[in-house]
């Protein structure tokens, strides 16, 4: 099986990214829609389902407005985004129709995701689309997102999509072709990486920056969105989005990069917690704790080390082992203040400390995501 042909997944995500839809100067580009809905056309002709994640309201916003080429302040970002997202709405309407294909619009907040109940909602409005064979075309709702509230980038938007939907194949459309050993722009030697079997910090710390003006993401995103896809049993390939036909192109053979799918991947209701975005706090924990918890165990008070972050009860929590490491993510039982104040005791000694009959765990197993080789999620 080839790996790297698009026929073999049934249900793919692909992400675009703004400056690959938007030119500064001209605007949208139109002609580079229409191939890419070639192709979205062409796979799903071929039985598969296509979400598509596509960046560039704001882009695309500024322009028409006629803004200049500058940091734009968070009301400007808005009101550019509020412009921008109708055109871009029509112009994938547009392209898609004509494949007989419809779209369906969805604008997300960090909220819909990571709280539980929009998370189900969301996924249940956009499975819905899938059955009736329209393409969702999802994007940050970036006219009422502020810096505290958002996503950041598309990137793990689109892992996140891709996981809360299943996905078996997540597509980062870039304006680079895959990973590199080094940023080839600042390295010339860098070598290029084909095959990504598993996303260590040595794979990690060969990231750079974003490449745009338009983007607000770089390769370590791409790295975290990927760490989020592959932990939840789907494959994700980066490549260069910015020829015509770039799914096309993949099928053709031309440079990407395949990261393979986790080995144990993380399914059902545990995929909400593993994909949490922005845990809201930390607990450092002793090597003792982490052989239990790699073992199948709860986490229990007497592992605890540190508490970080301010977080309330059922919260989401990292869990980091020595060296800062973070093996798992979990539900936590306790809100922060209590967490502090029972680290590092004995279950028979909780009770006496907080002045009731508490839970025994710290982050009980079934509310509990570990990574089995300690080094991501």
């Amino acid at each position: 099986m080839n790996a790297l042909s698009l026929k073999n997944y049934r249900r793919i995500t692909v992400k675009i990214g703004s400056a690959l839809l938007v030119d500064r100067k001209t605007g949208l580009k139109r002609d580079w829609l229409a191939s890419l809905a070639d192709d979205i056309g062409a796979l799903a002709a071929n039985g598969a389902e296509i979400l598509v994640v596509s960046s560039g309201a704001i882009a695309l916003g500024r322009t028409m407005l006629g803004l200049e080429r500058k940091a734009l302040k968070l009301e400007e970002s808005q009101a550019a985004a509020a412009v921008g997202q109708i055109a871009l709405a029509g112009a994938w309407a547009q392209a898609l129709g004509q494949h007989r294909l419809t779209s369906g619009q969805i604008l997300l907040t960090l909220g819909d995701t990571e709280e539980r109940r929009r998370y189900l909602n969301a996924r249940a409005t956009i499975s819905t689309l899938l059955k009736m064979k329209a393409v969702p075309v999802i994007n940050e709702n970036d006219t009422v997102a502020t810096s505290e509230i958002r996503y950041g980038d598309n990137d793990r938007l689109a892992a996140r999509v891709a996981t809360m939907m299943g996905a078996d194949l997540l597509v980062l459309l870039s304006d680079i072709d895959g990973l590199y050993t080094a940023p080839p722009v600042q390295d010339p030697k860098a070598k290029f990486i084909p095959v990504v079997e598993r996303i260590t910090p040595d794979i990690e710390a060969m990231a750079g920056a974003a490449a745009s003006e338009l983007s607000r993401g770089g390769m370590r995103t791409k790295l975290d969105a990927g760490k989020i896809a592959t932990g939840a049993g789907a494959a994700m390939i980066i490549t260069d989005g910015t020829r015509q036909s770039p799914l096309l192109a993949i099928e053709r053979g031309e440079r990407a990069t395949l990261f393979l799918p986790g080995r144990h991947p993380v399914k059902g209701y545990k995929t909400w917690i593993a994909g949490q975005l922005e845990p809201a706090g930390q607990l450092s924990v002793d090597e003792g704790a982490v052989k239990a918890l790699l073992s199948g165990k709860s986490l229990l008070p007497a592992g605890v080390r540190q508490v970080t972050g301010n977080f309330s009860r059922g919260d989401t929590v990292a869990i980091l082992a020595p060296g800062n490491r973070e093996i798992a993510r979990g539900l936590v039982a306790y809100d922060a203040a209590d967490a502090v104040r029972i680290a590092g005791l004995k279950t028979t000694e909780i009770e006496a400390v907080l002045g009731y009959e508490a839970r025994s765990a710290m982050i009980h197993r079934d509310d509990l995501v570990v990574n089995g080789n300690g080094i991501e999620i």
